[in-house]
């Protein structure tokens, strides 16, 4: 198992990207006052957020006609996307990342502002730092299996591709501890702090990274979706 904690420097994340999230056109740029706001927030949110992450890779029978994954008697009904993807695996790896209760605790603190634009931008930072820290988790994870020349697949989320969100606390159940980076998870399977990611990435010799199939997937509120 591998866990890592982070600062924003370790990522790094950049406006141009916060920019693209909040819908801006690589060629759109914001009005003064968002680009002010944006930096303002970021320096803020730099010094007090800590992301991390942690993974750990477990063998694992896939079945592509049941289009389920059976790791230690727990069957997870991925669906035909991600059972699709996965074929060749030889090792499953199971992962969270998290920007943190630091700045779980920093958003909460915005909202008693009551300023929308200011809890805008920084819900789309945090969204940003998510991904970036299981980008960083994904860069651990090339040299975690470097020594083997395996390469890996992209991650997949309970809730995005066809797999349903509710198997989040079959997901967490794998983990050593109940709270992987310090992550609850309510009833309705959703992770606290929410700016979190969890999933899973295939490993192996013969697997390999491939666009995201966004035109099979029928989840029109998938963030991937949006970049396409």
């Amino acid at each position: 198992m591998i866990e890592q904690q982070l600062t924003l420097s370790d990522l790094p994340v950049s406006s141009s990207e916060i920019y693209e999230m909040m819908g801006y056109g690589n060629q759109t740029v914001p009005e003064p006052e968002i680009e002010a706001e944006t930096q303002k927030l970021l320096k803020q949110i730099s010094a007090i957020a800590r992301p991390s992450f942690l993974f750990f890779s477990i063998n694992g029978q896939l079945d592509t006609m049941k289009e389920t994954l059976t790791v230690e008697h727990i069957t997870f009904h991925l669906g035909k996307i991600i059972t699709r993807q996965l074929r060749k695996s030889e090792s499953f790896v199971f992962f969270v990342a998290t920007a943190g209760y630091d700045f779980e605790r920093f958003q909460q603190t915005l909202r008693q502002e009551n300023d929308p634009l200011k809890n805008y931008i920084a819900d789309t930072i945090g969204s940003v730092i998510a991904e970036k820290t299981a980008d960083c988790m994904e860069l651990a994870l090339e040299k975690y299996i470097a020594s083997q020349e395996w390469k890996h697949t992209n991650r997949f989320s309970p809730g995005y591709c066809g797999w349903h969100v509710s198997e989040q606390h079959l997901l967490f159940s794998l983990f050593p501890s109940p709270h992987p980076c310090g992550i609850h998870l309510s009833d309705s399977s959703l992770m606290i702090p929410i700016k979190s990611v969890s999933g899973i990435i295939g490993t192996g010799s013969a697997v390999h990274k491939v666009d995201y199939t966004c035109g099979l997937c029928t989840y029109d509120a998938c963030y991937r979706r949006k970049k396409k």
